[in-house]
């Protein structure tokens, strides 16, 4: 990597700043159409993004080869030019950080006969219902990350990462399953396929739910777009200083039920989004976001900290080599006290569909429900037809009744199953 050494001196003779993040990984993947591999792929990526910083003038350019430095630096040194002056205090200086990985498996190999085994494993757990399988697919990646910055930060870091997914249907019933891990051996294949499987044939033959307030417990994927779609955007630093935020004026009030809690932990072993250094260098912390029901904070990357006098909390994200650091999280966890949610009469809902069409600002949303059912004793009884489901997800966490005991990942966010007191169905 002498190159960025290279990259920096020469940068630092035109820009007071000079920020480099250097990835490259190799993957491989297979899809599935119905039961046979229908595509197959490997290959070998890398990409290099610059910022370079002069006067307060942020500039950007990337590009996939690095060889071409020289190029994308003077294209980030001339776009900064025409960059607006902001507030800014510098980038970070070098900290003393651990050098092991969080989310890296050695063990993972990017061989496109594990993708096949992978792929027969869950055809093999979708055999033990009669839903057809329609599409599917599984993807293995390692990469390594470079981040340095003029001030003399040199940070690298490897990642590791497994994805399946199965689709099935049966008659206008369909069910999806999926999976992302680090680490090889807490994938579970056969159960992606039996869960897709599971949720098309058990939801063929659903029956009408008169419209009502309804005990609901949401699974973790339902939860997931609800919160991901409005409370976890309302707590970024730059919608709550640009007056999109409900929560602005909130921090140090009640607005969630006192068993929740919300934080990043970016340090959790073997989750997705670990780092021990952010997107722009800064060391990363957990950051408590609701504690017992009661707003604590926001989350800041260095823009948007710099301007409104606030400090990094060491969440900035980037969404590739070519985007700029902006304000994200790691492993954004909701956790409190856990207990048996399934033990009365309940609606489990296992998806939604249309909670992008949420108000983010209101937090008023109308969903429909995606393989619905009731349940009693933890039982999955009768599956429930088309139905929406209308409420307001800020109030809804006032609601909420109770959190399972298991959490799954879904993205980037850790989430239980969660049991809200009520929530307007609308059935027939």
């Amino acid at each position: 990597m002498a190159w960025i050494d290279d990259l920096i001196r020469e940068g630092e003779k035109s820009v007071d700043e000079v920020e480099v993040f250097y990835v490259e990984g190799t993957s491989v993947s297979a899809d599935l159409k119905q039961k046979k591999v229908n595509l197959a792929t490997t290959s070998r990526d890398c990409g290099l993004g610059i910022r370079t910083i002069h006067k307060g003038r942020i500039g950007s350019s990337s590009t996939n080869d690095p060889a071409r430095w020289r190029d994308c630096l003077a294209a980030a040194v001339a776009s900064g030019h025409l960059a607006t002056p902001q507030a800014w205090n510098g980038l970070p200086e070098p900290a003393p950080l651990p050098a092991s990985p969080l989310s890296f498996d050695p063990s993972l190999v990017c061989d496109p006969a594990i993708c096949r085994d992978l792929l027969a494993q869950m055809l093999e757990g979708a055999s033990g219902h009669t839903a057809e399988v329609t599409a599917g697919s599984a993807a293995l990646s390692v990469s390594t990350a470079t981040l340095a910055n003029s001030h003399g930060i040199r940070y690298g870091g490897q990642y590791s990462g497994a994805s399946l997914s199965l689709e099935a249907i049966e008659r206008q019933s369909t069910g999806y399953e999926f999976d992302h891990v680090c680490f090889m051996e807490d994938l579970n294949p056969h159960r992606v396929g039996e869960q897709a499987a599971f949720f098309a044939s058990r939801s063929a033959d659903g029956k009408d739910i008169p419209t009502g307030d309804y005990p609901v417990v949401l699974s973790p994927i339902a939860y997931a777009e609800l919160l991901g779609n409005v409370l976890v955007p309302a707590l970024n630093g730059r919608s709550v200083h640009s007056g999109r935020s409900r929560l602005a004026p909130l921090v140090g009030q009640t607005i969630a039920d006192p068993r929740i809690c919300m934080y990043d932990d970016p340090l959790r072993p073997r989750a997705a989004g670990s780092t021990w250094w952010d997107a722009e260098g800064t060391p990363t912390r957990r950051t408590d976001f609701i504690r017992d029901g009661v707003l604590l904070g926001f989350a800041y990357d260095l823009k948007t900290a710099y301007r409104y006098g606030k400090e990094s909390t060491g969440s900035a994200v980037r969404g590739g080599f070519g985007g700029l650091p902006a304000i994200g999280h790691h492993n954004f966890i909701v956790d409190g006290e856990r207990d048996d949610i399934l033990d009365e009469r309940i609606v489990y809902v296992h998806n939604v569909v249309g909670a992008h069409t949420a108000n983010p600002m209101s937090g008023d949303f109308s969903v429909e429900l995606s393989n619905a059912f009731w349940m009693e004793d933890g039982k999955f009884e009768e599956p429930i037809r088309s139905a929406m489901m209308s409420g307001n997800v800020f109030d809804m966490h006032k609601e909420i009744a109770g959190l399972s005991r298991e959490s799954r990942a879904v993205g980037s966010l850790i989430l239980p199953s969660v049991k809200l007191n009520k929530q307007h169905i609308i059935g027939k």
